[in-house]
This record gives C-alpha cells, sequence and structure tokens, in this order.
C-alpha cells in the first residue's frame, strides 16, 4: 500500500456482527489503524486516546477502524472494557496485513516473532491513500493524526 492507492477491495468481520468491505467505505475520510494484539498495555492506550479524540475525528466525518489478527470474540471483549466507540475489525487470515505490509518479524524476550507492526493510514474521502504512519508510537500519535486530518 503506497501513497495514491485506493482502498483495496477486503471485507473483514467488525464487532457487532458487521462485515466491512473497505472498497465501499469511499464517501467520507478513513483512518486504519493496525495493532498487534487487544489488551496489551500500548494497544489498550492507542485504542483508548483514539477513543478519547473519537469526537474530534467524528467531527471531521472520519471513519475510524481498529484492525488486529485477534478474533471478534476478543474484539468485542477489549472493546467493551474499554468503551471503544468505533469498529473493531478481525484480520486471521493476515489478508489486510497482507495487503498494508504490516507484517514484520521482531524479538521478544530473545525469540525472533512475526506479528503486526503498529501502523495507521488514512484515506480521503475518495478512498485515495493520503498518509501512512508506519512503527508509530504510541505517546502523540493520535495528535499527529488529529493534525494531518485538519489539513484535508
Amino acid at each position: 500500500m503506497e501513497l495514491g492507492d485506493s482502498l483495496p477491495d477486503l471485507t473483514l468481520p467488525a464487532t457487532g456482527n458487521q462485515m466491512i468491505n473497505l472498497a465501499n467505505l469511499v464517501g467520507n475520510p478513513v483512518l486504519l489503524y493496525f495493532y498487534p494484539r487487544d489488551d496489551t498495555p500500548g494497544c489498550t492506550q492507542e485504542g483508548e486516546d483514539f477513543r478519547d479524540h473519537y469526537a474530534k475525528l467524528q467531527a471531521k466525518h472520519v471513519q475510524l477502524f481498529g484492525i488486529s489478527r485477534d478474533s471478534i470474540k476478543s474484539h468485542e471483549k477489549f472493546k467493551s472494557k474499554h468503551r471503544l466507540p468505533f469498529p473493531l475489525l478481525s484480520d486471521e487470515d493476515e489478508a489486510a496485513c497482507q495487503c498494508f505490509g504490516v507484517m514484520r518479524d521482531k524479538m521478544m524476550f530473545g525469540k525472533q516473532v512475526r506479528g503486526i507492526e503498529r501502523s495507521t493510514f488514512l484515506f480521503d474521502s475518495t478512498g485515495i491513500l493520503r498518509e501512512v504512519w508506519r512503527k508509530v508510537k504510541v505517546e502523540q500519535h493520535v495528535q499527529e493524526v488529529l493534525a494531518i486530518i485538519k489539513k484535508l
């Protein structure tokens, strides 16, 4: 996924018993954030930061979705526990992860593991990719995203 690319024609299961086709989201800006795992410290903080600034995103008509490889059951618990007002998409087969190029080999506790590199993608209302954040550091990330959205 490169700047200027269109929203891909991918359909993923979402919380709330939904199926979301990314290509059908054209009409409003779309913000997709990929995170490694439900209910881990960094992922919880990132979700809560987006939750705390969700009204600002809604004011700009931004459609926000969190994506990880966790199951819908896990997502439902995570969403409920942290009162996340936006859908979480399940990518258990890694189709979206592969499309967006977010899978990376990482070192954890001295072992190499394959996982999601925290990344965020912003599409404009015509479905064109306008901004990409890779290797996201949770602190201040939402503020960086909001600053770019103001320019759309």
